[in-house]
């Protein structure tokens, strides 16, 4: 397959379908936040995962996401792990394949998400980690 897309346009479209941790926490303290999915495994998501999101990991994503959200217009964000975990790029080609339009990955995953100091839910309650100055330098 031979593309021809400048790297202008390649940016453009990567980021259309990606949002940073920050860019979310944003929407949801504005109460515009999308559907939030965690593609992981059971075991992952009680050890840590953002509040709010819902659980489907990528082998019942496409049984169960019509009963989540009918419309395939609706906005949708997920995750994995993190950059070494593709299960955020699977769970939104499953997505884009079924017909959903607006769904985005979240870059750097719960990790990320965790890393910048954003707050997180477990089976053993809430927490929030210190900001990472890698991550979430300190102006």
């Amino acid at each position: 397959m031979t593309l021809s897309l400048s790297a202008a346009d390649f940016f453009a479209a990567k980021l259309a379908f990606e949002i940073d941790p920050s860019d979310l926490a944003a929407d949801r303290a504005a109460g515009t936040a999308p559907l939030v999915i965690d593609t992981r495994s059971a075991a992952s998501w009680s050890q840590g995962r953002i509040p709010g999101a819902v659980h489907i990991p990528n082998a019942e994503l496409e049984g169960r996401i019509a009963d989540l959200a009918p419309d395939k217009g609706a906005p949708i964000v997920v995750y994995c792990w993190g950059p070494g975990c593709n299960g955020s790029t699977r769970g939104a080609l499953t997505l884009a394949t079924l017909g959903y339009s607006n769904v985005r990955e979240l870059i750097g995953g719960f990790e990320y998400w965790a890393r910048e100091g954003l707050s997180t839910v477990s089976d053993n309650g809430r927490g929030r980690l210190e900001p990472d100055p890698l991550t979430a330098p300190v102006a």
